[in-house]
């Protein structure tokens, strides 16, 4: 049992059914799964960016990022139907687990002029989102191999 997870269950659950006063286990909220998605924007303007940015997802979570593709063609921003657009991965169980743990513990840390957590990222479902500009915050990532920083968005369900 990953170290989060642990606390999660000894610490968390059992606070939480005491504060709201829960009357069964399960009527206390779990983290299900953590989405991170990358969009590479214009294919043309870069050609060798979008398999960065999935080699980069794919450090950055332990798990192979799926290409997203184009649901349909836009001719301002010079994207054919079906042309990949950027990359995501979805982790669940363990995987999700750690990654939580890395984000919190060291990667927040780097951040630069990092202020706390919008309110605003939380929807009406109880789902977080948060957008980061820079990858190279990951300590996974080398920055001197990247060829241009781009930012990803991490939602937490």
């Amino acid at each position: 049992m990953t170290r989060l997870k642990q606390y999660y269950h000894e610490q968390v659950v059992p606070t939480l059914m005491q504060k709201i006063q829960y009357k069964n286990v399960h009527q206390v909220p779990t983290i299900k799964r953590i989405i991170l998605n990358v969009g590479t924007g214009e294919p043309s303007a870069n050609p060798g960016l979008h398999e960065d940015a999935l080699k980069t997802l794919s450090l950055i979570t332990g798990q192979k990022a799926v290409p997203t593709k184009a649901k349909k063609a836009i001719s301002n921003f010079k994207i054919r139907l079906g042309q990949p657009i950027g990359c995501r991965v979805s982790l669940t169980g363990d995987r999700m687990w750690e990654f939580l743990d890395r984000f919190i513990n060291l990667a927040v840390p780097r951040i630069r002029d990092f202020r706390g957590l919008s309110r605003r990222g939380m929807d009406g479902r109880g789902n977080f989102t948060l957008g980061l500009k820079e990858q190279i915050i990951f300590h996974e990532v080398d920055p001197d191999k990247i060829k241009k920083l781009h930012g990803m968005n991490i939602t937490v369900c």
